[in-house]
């Protein structure tokens, strides 16, 4: 019996760049394989291959033993393939309904059968236990993860042979992942096939049978899922040893430069009471909908505090606004860099630099070229891989734009760093650059705050470590008194949360 889906020798350049130079994929019926490789590995543009979105300048596709050739998305999907893109591609002005049924919509007479598309939409969510997603709301306005899971419902409304997963859980909670993860095992049962792109390795292991591997355009391994470790699937992604994925030195800890006293918000946080030290980096866990967010968007002041306190170098700043904080030296990275913390449309030089033009204008004019010769001195502190600081920044992989947001904020002197959930969707690769900026900014003695749902890297990377649940945030402990076990179960609430001060 022939693979559901054979790809050989599939090759795509653009300009002088070879996107990919010889890609060999195969998946079989009822089988899911893991898709591997760093950002720029050629994933994207081979699924965008697979799913008519481009044209391959050659090689071969079969499709259950037959030539497949879809000339569109919607070629693709009608031969059984449909895709879960990483960046939600929602009709925000439409309703969930309206969204999981798009081009597939029930018809008589010409007109749109509405009960039967409400029935179709609540049976594809019912599929992810999503019961709770109302099929009449727009989808704009849902929460960024149940955005996620009405996208993932509308792949599944279509039915598929094979299913591509780019990213699935990156907006998800964790009990989500876990009904996510359950759907997989039920449409493998069922014969469907599965690829499965993820940057999360564990979360490979969890669910997929074989794996194959990208490096720069080029198949480079592939194998059974259960026979290889993780330093092996490394080694594969990034073409070297990696020996240590958390690089990280002894930070020695100041004096206070944040305190919080009992902040509340207008929902969440609850109570929130801390103290961060020079040189230190202090990891927030907590699940979604604790309240991690909310409490760094207050401390930033883009969110009105109902109660407490915040300090700045013992100045309290609670009412100030965040460009008064951004004055008083704190920074914040936002966990959706794509809409809160980029102008994507806009160049490396002038995300760097947006918020101090002052000191590249004369006359009230900003020098183009100073602001260059700036932003290309911070390229080269961080290794942004770029063409050069007149890049868009929206064109740059996911690491590099993450690199971007945190250079902002560098140029601008802040001494105090807020980062929530600064690599997520971002590769094993690029992460490592990352927690190796995060420990040398500590060293330096900028005091860093980083809210993260990877507990590995909050283990890794973290000197101390406090848990949110239910809004309240508990008392921080050094990160060696931790474990992941018992930093979920505090999160749960499964043990007592610790008092709110530390």
């Amino acid at each position: 019996m022939p693979p559901r889906l054979r790809m050989t020798g599939i090759a795509k350049r653009f300009g002088a760049t070879a996107a990919l130079a010889g890609v060999d994929l195969e998946v079989g019926e009822g089988e899911v394989v893991a898709l591997i490789g760093e950002n720029g590995a050629g994933k994207s543009t081979l699924m965008k291959v697979l799913c008519g979105a481009i044209a391959p300048d050659r090689g071969m596709m079969e499709l259950d033993g037959r030539g497949y050739a879809p000339r569109t998305p919607l070629d693709a999907r009608r031969r059984g393939v449909a895709i879960v893109h990483q960046e939600l591609c929602l009709a925000p002005h439409l309703s969930v309904a309206e969204n999981i049924l798009l081009g597939a919509e029930p018809r008589r007479l010409g007109f749109v059968r509405r009960a039967a598309r409400r029935a179709g939409a609540l049976a594809a969510l019912a599929q992810l236990g999503a019961v709770d997603i109302d099929p009449d709301r727009l989808a704009g306005s849902l929460p960024l993860a149940a955005q996620q899971l009405v996208e993932i419902a509308r792949a599944l409304a279509a039915n598929p042979r094979l299913l591509v997963l780019d990213e699935p859980t990156s907006s998800l909670a964790a009990d989500d992942a876990r009904r996510l993860f359950a759907v997989v095992r039920r449409l493998r049962g069922a014969g469907v096939s599965i690829v499965y792109i993820s940057h999360f390795l564990e979360e490979c292991r969890v669910v997929a049978d074989r794996f194959a591997v990208l490096r720069d355009g080029r198949s480079v391994g592939s194998g059974a899922m259960g026979n290889a470790g993780q330093s092996t699937l490394i080694r594969l992604m990034v073409g070297r040893e990696v020996s240590e994925l958390y690089p990280r030195t002894a930070h020695v800890l100041g004096e206070p430069l944040l305190a919080l006293d009992g902040v509340s918000g207008r929902r969440l946080p609850r109570a929130a009471t801390l103290s961060l030290r020079r040189g230190e980096v202090l990891g927030i866990f907590g699940l979604v909908g604790s309240g991690r967010s909310e409490m760094l968007r207050a401390v930033f002041g883009l969110d009105p505090i109902r109660g407490g306190s915040v300090s700045i170098g013992g100045r309290e700043v609670t009412r100030a606004s965040p460009r008064a904080r951004l004055r008083s030296g704190m920074g914040l990275v936002s966990e959706n860099r794509k809409e809160e913390g980029l102008a994507l449309g806009r160049s490396i030089a002038d995300n760097l630099t947006l918020t101090r033009l002052g000191r590249y204008a004369r006359f009230g004019v900003v020098s183009g070229e100073r602001q260059r010769v700036a932003a290309r001195g911070w390229m080269d502190t961080l290794t942004v891989k770029a063409r050069g600081p007149d890049q868009a920044v929206g064109e740059l992989s996911g690491g590099n734009q993450q690199k971007v947001a945190i250079g902002r904020l560098l140029h601008h002197g802040a001494e105090i760093l807020l980062l929530d959930e600064p690599t997520r969707g971002i590769d094993v690769g690029a992460k490592t650059h990352v927690y190796r900026l995060i420990d040398e900014l500590a060293t330096a003695g900028k005091a860093i705050i980083m809210v993260s749902s990877y507990l590995p890297e909050l283990l890794g990377v973290c000197d101390t470590i406090a848990v949110m649940c239910r809004g309240r945030l508990a008392a921080a402990r050094p990160a060696r008194e931790w474990s992941e076990a018992s930093l979920l179960a505090e999160a749960i609430g499964a043990q007592p949360v610790g008092a709110e001060h530390r």
